[in-house]
């Protein structure tokens, strides 16, 4: 049988990424009192405390972190479900005048990103809102940026990035797989 996954990030690739992702970040933000990290649900959740806590360790100081869920804010949630799986947003306080980065582990299109942007002002005004991302995958139908990549890389019709990390039970991996890309 043949597989149809190949692993483009190994475990210890993909921790070594996590630190890059981390020294950028604090580069950035010398303040850590006004940065917050936003994880959207669900492996951006889990990468944005996984980063918070590599600055944590780093600096003895806490990094507040939150989750977003973007549910009711897609344009096509209609589409997924008459009865959509909605998750519960928290955040660390009010996000006013903070300067959030909001972290997600694939961009495509930018379509969940300008979801979590609608979804991420209705709590608030930051200062600033940056974008990291692990991995960009290229593909964009909207103009979204992010200011931090762990991996960019572009890949033909009939491909999917799909993250795994251990807080979903999988081993920690990247992996470039057959079939269409979920659209976000």
């Amino acid at each position: 049988m043949t597989s149809n996954k190949t692993l483009d990030m190994p475990s210890i690739e993909l921790s070594q990424t996590l630190e890059r992702l981390t020294d950028e970040i604090m580069a950035n933000h010398p303040n850590q009192e006004d940065l917050v990290l936003v994880g959207i649900r669900t492996g951006g959740a889990f990468l944005a405390q996984r980063l918070a806590a590599s600055i944590t360790r780093r600096t003895s100081r806490p990094v507040r972190v939150g989750v977003l869920d973007i549910t009711l804010y897609r344009d096509d949630w209609t589409q997924l479900s008459h009865k959509p799986l909605v998750g519960k947003t928290e955040l660390p306080g009010s996000i006013d005048d903070q300067e959030v980065v909001l972290v997600d582990d694939v961009l495509f299109t930018g379509r969940t990103i300008r979801a979590a942007l609608d979804a991420l002002i209705d709590y608030g005004r930051p200062r600033r809102i940056e974008l990291a991302v692990l991995v960009d995958r290229g593909g964009r139908e909207l103009p979204i940026q992010p200011d931090y990549v762990g991996r960019a890389m572009a890949l033909p019709q009939g491909q999917r990035v799909n993250v795994y990390l251990t807080e979903m039970g999988r081993p920690d991996e990247v992996a470039i797989e057959l079939g269409p890309p979920a659209r976000s």
